[in-house]
Order: structure tokens, then sequence, then C-alpha cells
């Protein structure tokens, strides 16, 4: 198979508004899987990265990193995959798998830097890597995930970060029945946890700063609610819990939330990335309480992820939009407009 030209949208400069662009994709190596784009998640890693907030971006850049498509070529030394076969793509599309942590199936953990669906570099070319916002994508064999026949494609996209963001530390940190876990935040990726650690059999808490969300934690799957804002529930809930998720999205305080942790518990940080406010070690210090932070897992533990949800029925909830809806659709993500996760119907993007 030759090049393939494609189109996808992508910023131009540094927080310009995504608009078309139409660009090539690399030819097949003997190990690549050639796919036409079905779903395209929105992450909020996709505006910051259009942003350029995290000091990484190059421009043009298409964004995308929770992909859901169909096999349309195979390299001549593929296995794994047919033509017609609904595989996944997720932040990842290579790594070195030569060190340790590749042999461990923790290739987001690559010693020699894992290759990015986007903001990353071909480890062949050094070409810049561009994302899922686009008709078609050709990545290595190893990092294609199979996508289980019995989830729903079209709500399948946002497991490939949102899902495996949150299910990985419930993993790290040995969630299942009898666990306490408490969920920071309700959004894309809160939503996510609330689900999984249910499904795992956790006791799952819901804390969030009104009771405008009480409703929807519930039927998440949530046991119960606890407002951040009201200072007795708060002391009242201290010690009470083994695992706290924390899915904000932005710089803010743990202070609150540290003296929720029973001895020994542990708060992971996935939403944010950068800069947070000061904190007390008193609460860390007194109860031998900790603070860690958990990227995505590596491609096992995503396809294991893939086919607990497909296993226990856990879809993400979704809005569809189209393409050319994107640069709203980051707007209203900003805004905390959106239950809990945009999906991009790539049908809506003609083939130019």
């Amino acid at each position: 198979m030759n090049t393939i030209k494609t189109i996808g949208y992508a910023a131009y400069s540094r927080g310009a508004t995504l608009t078309p662009y139409v660009f090539e994709r690399r030819a097949l190596r003997d190990n690549d899987v050639a796919m036409e784009v079905l779903y395209s998640g929105v992450c909020h890693s996709d505006l910051h990265t259009v942003r350029d907030d995290w000091g990484w971006s190059y421009y043009p850049i298409v964004p995308g990193h929770e992909i859901i498509a169909k096999v349309i070529g195979i390299g001549s030394k593929v296995t794994k995959y047919k033509i017609g076969d609904h595989v996944g793509v997720g932040c990842l599309v290579d790594s070195c798998m030569e060190c340790d942590q590749c042999h461990r199936d923790e290739e987001q953990m690559c010693r020699n830097q894992p290759t990015y669906s986007y903001s990353g570099f071909d480890r062949i070319t050094n070409e810049p890597t561009q994302g899922g916002y686009s008709k078609h994508l050709v990545v290595r064999e190893e990092f294609c995930l199979r996508i289980p026949e019995t989830l729903d494609l079209s709500k399948a996209a946002p497991l490939l970060c949102a899902g495996i963001t949150t299910y990985s530390p419930l993993r790290t940190w040995n969630v299942g029945p009898g666990s306490r876990v408490a969920v920071i935040g309700l959004g894309g990726l809160g939503h996510m946890a609330v689900k999984l650690a249910a499904a795992l059999g956790a006791e799952v808490t819901v804390i969030s700063r009104t009771a405008a969300k009480v409703a929807d934690a519930l039927d998440l799957g949530a046991d119960k609610v606890l407002i951040s804002s009201n200072e007795k529930e708060m002391l009242n809930a201290e010690n009470s819990f083994d695992l706290i998720i924390d899915t904000i999205p932005a710089k803010h305080g743990l202070d609150p939330y540290l003296p929720l942790l029973d001895i020994d518990g542990t708060l992971v940080i996935v939403g944010q990335v950068g800069p947070m406010d000061e904190i007390s070690t008193f609460p860390l210090l007194l109860g031998r309480r900790r603070i860690a932070s958990s990227p995505i897992g590596g491609i096992r533990e995503t396809q294991e992820m893939l086919d607990f949800c497909a296993k226990k029925g856990i879809v993400p909830e979704c809005e569809m939009i189209r393409m050319d809806q994107i640069n709203e659709a980051f707007e209203r993500m900003e805004q905390a407009d959106v239950r809990y996760r945009f999906v991009i119907d790539m049908a809506s993007l003609a083939h130019e």
C-alpha cells in the first residue's frame, strides 16, 4: 500500500481554531495496520495541546487519541488483525519495545520515550505524529487494540484515554470488593472512575462542591456523594477512604481531601498536569498517607480494561458531534457543558 492521502482537522498555530488539513499517512511497514477512523473521542489534553499549554506542541497538529477504527490494510508481517476488524488506538502508537518497562507491558513508561498519537515523533523517520481527528491512521500492530464485539463502537472511543487513565490506578492500588474509593470531580474522567470502581466491587463516593450532580453520581453507580463545601460532612468523612482518585484538570489544593484518607491511604492525581497548590504535610505524616499520580496504562492493561468493560457493559456517557463542531465542543468542554464526553462521528468528515 502506498502513502494514504487523508484529511483531518488541525491547529495551524498556537491557540488557533481547528480547520481542515490535507496530509499523507505513511506507506505501510511490515508490522503496520492501516485503518479508517470511525469515531474519535475529545479529551481535555487535545485542547491543552492546541494551546501548547505544556510546551511541546508543533504546528500544524491534528489532535485525537481516543480512536475507534476499521482495518483497511495490513503489513506483510501482521498476524493479529485482518481487513474489516474493528480496532482501537489510544495515546500510544509505539515504544522502544526493548527496555525493562516495555518488557513489563508498561509501554507508557518506556525508558526511551513512548511515541504518542500526536505531539510525538516517529521512531524511524522522526516525522511528527498526527492524531485521530482524521479520516485515516497508520499504527504499528502491537499498539492496536482489539475492540470486543459487544462494545458499542460509537461510545467506546473515550475508553482509550479516560477509561484506561482511571482503570490503571484502580488496578495498581488493588481496588476490589471492600475497597472504599472516592472520586473528586464528575467529568469525563470522573464518571469513568465511578463506573469502573463500582464494577470492581468498591464502595464509591463522589466528592463534589455542590449537590448539583448528586442524582447523576448515583445513577452512574456511586453509593453516596460528599459535598466538599459542607465542613461538617467533610469532618465526618475523615479517615473514610483507602483510595481517592482526583480528576480535577486544573491547579487546586489537596489539603481538604488528605484527611479523608484512612491510614496508609493514597490520593492519586489523574487530572491536573502541571503546578498544584502548596500542601500541608501534617495529614500525610500523621496518617502515613500518600499523594501519587498515574498516567495511562500499557497496551496489555488497556486491552484488559476493554475486555472488562465489555463483560460488565460499561461505556462512557457520550454526546456525538460532527467534525466541524469541534471548536464549539472545545468551548463547551472548558465550561464543563458536556455529559460527559464528546465523541466525533468521523463519517461527518468528507475525504478530499
